[in-house]
């Protein structure tokens, strides 16, 4: 009897032991960084992917070694949730850590970032340099005013709606669909204004706005001196606007030349009084306030300041407009 209490003794022990062995190497395992591939990789789970599908995938792409190490992985976790989304693997990993990422929804996307004042053409080519979406498609799809037809009625293309801000674009992503995400950012800061202004009117002029006005605090006041020469017909003499036209039509040299301030184009405010046809660049929310909300003044010039702080001298007269200037040209020379 002792005998045979000796022997289960030592088979019991031979199996405690087996186990440990066995847990021991799959705790390595799982643990253990893996990368079976040379270039990065992409993986995408649908929604509703199965483990047992996710694992396969990965086990493919050689993000791990084994499918069962990532089966083994949602053992230990089994009321972890896996993010459907897209995903990239470029350095070696475990099982865990991989299966932490996906629970944790670690989905890879790229980052587009808008300054405020960014034309159409300046967006394609932030666009175009995530190797994506091509600018000229990305142009093709601003084109199309559809997006934001019911708050502009009048707009020509979706430059003004294009909302600058930072904005994650993934893989997938069609041109047409960024335009979306940035004109529905748009159309929540606008709503923001709470404001019953003319949207076509309110944008063109912020855009022109955010264009000569560097500094923040004085975006209201440039803001003024439009609405001033607007009210009593004074053509705007917008320099931006100037440049936009030349833009458009391909033939902007970085310098305004007479030409340029003769041009015919409807956008030149040189030539023509009041607003440009539409939006000359995309407007942040202080220059579309300043829009809404121009400050109460006289003024009907403005110049810039030779300090370099990129502020302006205003003025209500020519001759002090006039004296502005003369300072201007005496400071840079």
């Amino acid at each position: 009897m002792r005998g045979l209490v000796r022997v289960l003794g030592a088979v019991i022990v031979a199996v405690l032991s087996l186990a440990g062995l066995a847990g021991g190497f799959m705790w390595k395992r799982l643990h253990e960084p893996y990368k079976g591939f040379s270039q990065p990789v992409f993986v995408e789970f649908a929604r509703g992917t199965s483990t047992r599908e996710i694992a396969a995938q990965l086990g493919s792409k050689g993000v791990i070694s084994d499918e069962w190490l990532f089966l083994a992985a949602r053992a230990l976790r089994r009321g972890a949730r896996l993010q459907a989304g897209e995903y990239k693997f470029e350095n070696a990993a475990s099982p865990l850590d991989v299966f932490g990422r996906i629970q944790r929804g670690d989905i890879f996307y790229l980052e587009l970032l808008i300054p405020e004042g960014f034309n159409i053409f300046d967006v394609a080519d932030a666009v175009g340099r995530l190797g994506t979406v091509k600018p000229a498609d990305f142009l093709a799809a601003a084109k199309d005013p559809s997006p934001i037809r019911d708050l502009d009625p009048e707009a020509p293309s979706l430059e003004g709606y294009l909302f600058p801000n930072k904005y994650r674009i993934y893989r997938y992503m069609t041109a047409r669909q960024i335009c979306v995400m940035m004109t529905a950012e748009f159309r929540a800061r606008w709503n923001s204004l709470h404001t019953d202004a003319n949207v076509h009117r309110a944008v063109t002029l912020a855009s022109m706005v955010e264009r000569e006005a560097h500094l923040a605090g004085e975006q209201p006041v440039v803001a003024s001196v439009f609405a001033n020469r607007m009210r009593i017909g004074m053509k705007l003499d917008c320099d931006p606007t100037t440049i936009y036209a030349a833009v458009l039509e391909n033939r902007w040299s970085g310098t305004i030349h007479r030409s340029d301030l003769d041009n015919p184009s409807p956008w030149n405010t040189y030539q023509h009084a009041g607003l440009p046809p539409g939006p000359i660049a995309n407007p942040g929310i202080g220059a579309l306030e300043a829009a809404v909300h121009p400050a109460e003044s006289s003024y009907l010039y403005f110049v810039a300041k030779a300090d370099g702080s990129g502020g302006h001298n205003f003025a209500d007269s020519l001759a002090k407009h006039g004296a502005n200037v003369a300072e201007y040209h005496r400071a840079r020379h």
